[in-house]
């Protein structure tokens, strides 16, 4: 891993090296280096806050979980499980915000602003129509739902689930519409100021736990509340920031005609999008079924490293939102070889940072363990799985998840959802399966499977893009 941070430092100061290796990826003669959409200026402003927002928001989840684990084994256990659902209609609402994201990026690339607005309307709708309805859903059924998930789990985390999913069910309308919100400034090349509401809120949520865990006492449904209303706050903040007439997005009129047509395209690049990333996540949620017939110990060292490998990928999964972006304006002002080009340099650039924060982490899990109180045998359990992860990662994350981000600007959405499920199916749940049930491997079974699908992918990806045939869409 050492060699490959040297090999990739050494590719990034020899340019006309880099131009030689990947003419295969796109045709250098038909970019103007010289006049870029996004210069080097732009393209680190666009990117850092993208970047620090994911970092910091991963750092204080990590947080978060550390103060619940304080409460004892039951309580992160229960968040953890709770928070395999929660994160199945969060993907949801995030896809669709990215379709919002893309659609809005392709009318600013043509330069129609009157579209623009028009679309983000839309999108504004449809998300707040999709997240109360899952919200009221949940709420509706919290426990039954629960139970026919994880039936098998002790009554104390059981209990302390039901809690949890309480609140967090009625703080998603909240989640979706601030989600919405900062799409639209990305869309615009503004991912500052999403940044800085997003940081603020999780400092929020952070001080809001240990008021309520540590002050008052109140454990599971302490981080609960923290958690709503911190979403709450930052909605209402992005809303009200929408209303002002000096960008190029404007919101003001909370009473949406409907427009079949703009939702249709919504729809079409949400949906697929939302569908690969919550099938993802009940794929997880099979997993953790499997997960939770080895025990509390099990569950908490794998809640553990699934957090410290959600943590090394952060910053790619940054670039790869604000690669949305920039994709999305390339093609929508024609400049397809330069869309090609930003999918290459910035999945480089992923690369780079993953090996580099996977080694940090590395180092850093004995440590992280101990703040989070973790049972020694659960600590133990847990760094031998990060070892295992953070061996594969830096060779076929990048791969598998930073191309796919450039590929869906382009509206190939519905080819990363079947690519995506087919693998995740096939390997990260199936093999997975059955490893722990028909073979006792223990919880390293759900990472062996995972890297599996990861390198297949990767793959399926790299292919797909050396193609061209992810050119193929209309979006707008």
């Amino acid at each position: 891993m050492f060699a490959a941070i040297a090999y990739y430092t050494w590719v990034m100061k020899n340019k006309q090296y880099i131009r030689q290796l990947n003419r295969r990826f796109f045709d250098a003669d038909k970019v103007d280096f010289d006049n870029l959409l996004f210069d080097r200026h732009a393209l680190f402003a666009l990117l850092m806050p993208v970047v620090i927002e994911q970092l910091l928001s991963a750092f204080m989840g990590t947080a978060d979980s550390m103060m619940v684990a304080r409460a004892g084994s039951a309580a992160i256990s229960a968040v953890s499980l709770t928070d395999s659902i929660n994160v199945l209609f969060i993907q949801l609402f995030a896809a669709l915000a990215a379709g919002g994201t893309i659609i809005c990026s392709h009318f600013i690339g043509q330069g129609d602003i009157g579209k623009t607005n028009r679309a983000a309307q839309q999108i504004l709708l449809t998300i707040a129509v999709l997240s109360c309805a899952a919200g009221a859903f949940c709420f509706a059924f919290n426990e039954p739902l629960l139970r026919l998930i994880f039936g098998s789990v002790d009554e104390e985390v059981m209990r302390d689930a039901v809690t949890y999913f309480s609140f967090t069910t009625v703080s998603f309308p909240f989640f979706a519409l601030f989600q919405a919100g900062g799409a639209f400034y990305r869309a615009c090349g503004n991912s500052r100021f999403p940044m800085l509401i997003s940081v603020s809120t999780n400092v929020m949520n952070i001080v809001g736990n240990a008021v309520f865990i540590f002050g008052f006492g109140w454990g599971v449904a302490g981080a609960a509340l923290s958690t709503l209303l911190s979403r709450i706050i930052g909605m209402i903040w992005i809303m009200a920031a929408l209303r002002r007439g000096s960008q190029e997005i404007v919101i003001r009129h909370y009473l949406i005609r409907p427009d079949p047509y703009l939702i249709k395209r919504v729809l079409a690049i949400g949906i697929p999008s939302g569908l690969e990333n919550s099938m993802f996540q009940f794929g997880k949620l099979v997993i953790q079924s499997s997960v939770s017939t080895l025990g509390t110990t099990a569950i908490a060292a794998n809640a553990m490293a699934s957090l410290l490998e959600s943590l090394s990928g952060v910053v790619g999964i940054g670039i790869g939102i604000g690669m949305m972006t920039i994709v999305g304006q390339c093609l929508g002002a024609g400049r397809t070889e330069e869309a090609k080009y930003y999918i290459v340099k910035l999945t480089e650039i992923s690369e780079v940072c993953v090996t580099l924060c996977s080694l940090l982490l590395l180092a850093l899990t004995p440590g992280i363990n101990w703040l989070a109180g973790l049972e020694p045998a659960a600590a133990k359990l847990c760094f031998d799985m990060v070892i295992y992860i953070m061996i594969c990662k830096p060779f076929f994350w990048s791969l598998s998840f930073v191309i796919a981000y450039g590929l869906r600007a382009a509206g190939d959405v519905k080819f990363c959802m079947i690519s995506s499920m087919i693998t995740m199916w096939t390997f990260r749940v199936t093999l997975t399966i059955i490893l722990i049930r028909m073979f006792g491997v223990g919880p390293i079974a759900v990472w062996i499977g995972m890297s599996a699908d990861w390198a297949i992918r990767g793959v399926i990806y790299t292919k797909r893009f050396l193609s061209g045939r992810w050119l193929n869409h209309e979006v707008t």
